[in-house]
Formats: structure tokens, sequence, C-alpha cells
């Protein structure tokens, strides 16, 4: 069967031809173009359409002079070099900055195609050969020393006002030592502990100071039971997992056991929030640290004797303040490890010392 709506169908009046592979896609073409043109240029103001030249044969086109392309464009003449190079290609050849000395604080080594991460204060420390431990110094130790003195003091007026210094000191151990592990921001793992924190502080509160130990390890229990959940639930890689899971369970677990305080004796508190004020003033004086140390211990013993004679401790102050000066002492050297920022000194390094002494005071009481 012939294609009749093909037939005679040649707006351009072209002589016919024989049908080719070039002949058809020609027709087609046209077809296509003039089914466009008949829905939308069939007006009266537009010309006709003059007829398209025919198409040059491929013998006529293989034998093109390629001069005529040439023709208009003139001969290149060389081009004397420029005396200055370009932007980009004097920034190519220009020489690479030299690297940054050993003890400068740019911190960064040289460029290189594979990448260069930036090296630790840690790490420069160790090459240097330094102590790669910073210490808090004198500013945490004052903060630490105020927080102790209100702890001190609201533990003589009522259980309630002690609740207020141990609520701030649980909410600080809780954001120093996930920062104080290299992990912020982790807001999930800080809410967590201190929630674990206050939960402890209100079933002591409700139990009595009787059932402080029920009520200070039951919550620990159930928190490290919800820490393991939750990190289960967890899409993080294995290694992450586990990392969180014990910064996690050890943050809950130092928030929690310092409500040691609330389930302690009043005067005892006071005798070890009052030694852990001393000691940790006394490690942060300008001493080697050998005798910061010993000077340390000896000023927590000093204290714990005095506030003991002016309570009801008596003798047993001495005992409860070298003991709170020792867990200080351990606290504070936590968090001077390995080249914290200043915002761990600030938080882990003021909470730490008083955390520690907790359950020493609690035993102790």
């Amino acid at each position: 069967m012939s294609n009749q709506p093909y037939e005679g169908y040649d707006p351009y009046q072209q002589p016919q031809q024989q049908p080719g592979p070039q002949q058809w896609g020609y027709d087609e073409q046209q077809y296509a173009t003039q089914q466009w043109q008949g829905q939308t240029w069939e007006t009266q103001t537009h010309a006709p359409v003059p007829p398209a030249p025919p198409v040059p044969s491929a013998a006529e086109t293989a034998y093109l002079q390629p001069q005529s392309y040439e023709r208009p464009y003139a001969p290149e003449q060389p081009q004397p070099q420029p005396q200055q190079p370009q932007h980009a290609y004097a920034a190519a050849q220009a020489p690479a900055p030299a690297p940054a000395p050993a003890g400068s604080d740019q911190g960064y080594g040289p460029a290189t195609v594979a990448g260069n991460a930036r090296i630790t204060d840690a790490q420069r420390a160790r090459l240097e050969g330094r102590s790669p431990i910073i210490e808090p110094g004198m500013q945490p130790a004052l903060l630490t020393a105020l927080l102790g003195v209100l702890l001190a003091v609201t533990a003589q007026v009522s259980t309630y006002a002690l609740v207020v210094p141990l609520v701030a000191l649980q909410a600080v151990t809780a954001a120093g030592w996930f920062r104080l592990n290299g992990m912020w921001p982790a807001r999930q793992g800080i809410a967590l502990a201190f929630l674990g924190g206050v939960t402890a502080d209100v079933t002591v509160l409700v139990a009595g100071r009787d059932q402080a130990p029920a009520a200070i390890l039951g919550p620990l229990g159930v928190w490290v039971l919800l820490t393991l959940v939750l990190q289960l639930r967890s899409h993080a890689d294995p290694d992450t997992r586990m990392y969180g899971l014990m910064a996690t369970v050890a943050s809950s677990a130092l928030a929690i056991i310092a409500t040691g305080y609330l389930g302690a004796d009043t005067d005892a508190v006071t005798v070890g929030a009052a030694a852990v004020a001393v000691a940790v003033l006394a490690r942060a004086l300008p001493l080697p640290t050998p005798a910061s140390v010993v000077v340390a211990l000896l000023a927590a013993t000093g204290a714990g004797i005095a506030v003991g004679g002016m309570t009801g401790v008596g003798t047993r102050g001495a005992l409860i303040g070298v003991a709170a000066g020792v867990c200080a002492l351990i606290g504070h050297r936590v968090a001077s490890y390995d080249y914290p920022s200043r915002f761990v000194h600030f938080t882990a390094g003021v909470a730490l010392p008083l955390a520690a002494a907790a359950p020493v005071i609690w035993i102790l009481h």
C-alpha cells in the first residue's frame, strides 16, 4: 500500500528524485515542519516561502578548496612575548610558602595534593619532647573554690538550699566530661547525664537521707541500662557507638554520684567541700608538681581539722579532709589530660574535683 498522504505533497515544487537516505530524512523533516507551520503561520500577511536551494551532493563537497575557509583570516604572525607573565602563570610559578616553624601558632603544614591534617597541640608537644598535660590554672581553681564554699555554706542552711549549687555542679560535670573526651556537640548525652543526676537528687529528697544508698545506686543502674539501649539504636559505626557508650555512662555516673552530697551528713559535707576548695587552690600555686601535690594535701588536711573543729565532726575532719583532697587532686589531674581546651578547664576542671570527692564524703560521714 503506497503512502497516499505524501503523494504530491511538495510545498517547494522540487523535482522528483530517487529516494535515498538523505532524501527520506529531508522529506520527513519538511513534513514535520509543514505540519507545525500549518498551525501557526497560516496567515495572509506572510510572504510565500521561497524554494530552498538544492542540497549539494557528496561528490560536489568532497573536493572543496580549504583555502576558501582560510581567506577571511590573516596568517598568524609571531606575537612578542610579554614582559610580565599573566596572573595565573605568575601564581603557578610563584614559590610555595615555607612551612611554619614548630613553635608558631599556625599549626598547619605545607599544602599537599593529598591533604595535610592539622597537628594537634598534644602531638606537637610530644614531637618537641614536652609534656602534653596542661593544668587548669588559678581561674578555674577559684571557681572550684567558690562552688565548694557554696556547698559548704548551703549544707548548713538546709537540704533544699544545698540542691542549688549541687545541680549547677552536675550540669557542669556532664558538659565538661563530654568535651574532655572530644565529643562536642553531644547535647543528647549531656542532657541524659544531667537528667540522671537530677533524678538521683529528687529520689534522695523523697526517700530521705537514710535511704540514700538505694536512692543513688538505683538511678545509676537505670541510667546505665538506658544509655545502653540508646547506643544500640544508634546508626553509627561500632567503634563510635562504643566510645559514645563509655563517655555517656561515665558522665552519668559522675553526675549521679555527686548526689552523695545530699546523702551525707551536713557537717561532713561542709568539711569535705571546704577541704576540696583549699586543696585545689594550693594545687594551682606556681610550684613544682611534687611540691604542689604535697602542699595541697597538707592544706586539705588542715582545712578538715579546722572546719571539723567548728562543726560536730571533730577529729574525723582530718580523715575526711585528706580523703577529699586526694579525690580532688585526681579529678584535677583528669581535667588536665592531653592539652584540653579552655572550655574544658572551666567545666571539667571546675567540677571534677568536687564530683570525685562526693562519694568519699558520703562514705566517711
